[in-house]
């Protein structure tokens, strides 16, 4: 028999946890609760959780800050749960590393189905088909390399003619794999503080790189609709 998925549920309130943790168990997950955010941090690394589900409003430090800690030593998927639904909370979220995010009050059988979903799509670092130990500045999937200090791009086996910052620009998204990223994010690291330009640059670059390498079935470079861009492992 496989081992039970764990998943480790953050909410200052203990009924709401309490119940999340009833759907779950009858899903079959083994589940442990947290009602603050520093014994969250601390059960993290001792329950190897596969999954957070995470809520914001917490006492002492706050969501957000322990989906900062916990992405600064693992990349466990984080789902937010949050009675915020402002577009700027959802953003922080996700740029801060969480997977997915859900407002309250939810629907446990949405809750039960984003879970599922998340869990299928991740793929642990150490599984996640990367190979850059040759060279610091060069990332490889399977029909892509992308080499930063020579500047090249090979897909499929050719070399593609690619401007720098088109290059500068897939090499960024591709070297943080699953990590959503604003325009506002990639024009700054892309473009500098100091660029003049608008959002609308960053959309033109993607479009212009997607027009010289296609989507695989191993990854794809997908639109976070209303956010920004990730390049996505299947």
């Amino acid at each position: 028999m496989s081992e039970k998925q764990k998943i480790l549920i953050v909410d200052d309130d203990n009924n709401i946890a309490e119940l999340i943790s009833l759907y779950m168990t009858k899903e079959c997950f083994d589940t442990r609760i947290c009602n603050d955010g520093e014994s969250a941090v601390e059960t993290f690394k001792e329950y190897k959780p596969n999954i957070v589900l995470l809520d914001l409003m917490l006492p002492g430090i706050d969501g957000y800050q322990v989906c900062r800690a916990i992405r600064s030593e693992s990349d466990t998927p984080v789902i937010m749960l949050s009675a915020k639904g402002e577009v700027f909370d959802k953003v922080l979220g996700l740029e801060l590393g969480a997977d997915d995010y859900m407002e309250k009050p939810f629907d446990s059988k949405e809750l039960v189905a984003r879970v599922k979903a998340v869990l299928r799509r991740y793929k642990p670092a150490a599984a996640a088909p990367v190979a850059n130990t040759k060279d610091a500045d060069e990332v490889s999937y399977p029909g892509l390399t992308v080499n930063k200090t020579n500047y090249s791009v090979v897909y499929k086996g050719a070399r593609i003619e690619m401007p720098p910052k088109e290059l500068e620009l897939l090499y960024f998204l591709a070297s943080s794999p699953n990590h959503v990223f604003t325009r506002e994010q990639l024009l700054n690291q892309i473009w500098g503080y100091e660029y003049a330009g608008d959002t609308r640059t960053v959309d033109v670059h993607i479009k212009r790189i997607r027009e010289k390498i296609n989507d695989t079935p191993e990854w794809r470079i997908s639109t976070i609709w209303g956010i920004g861009y990730k390049f996505e492992l299947l």
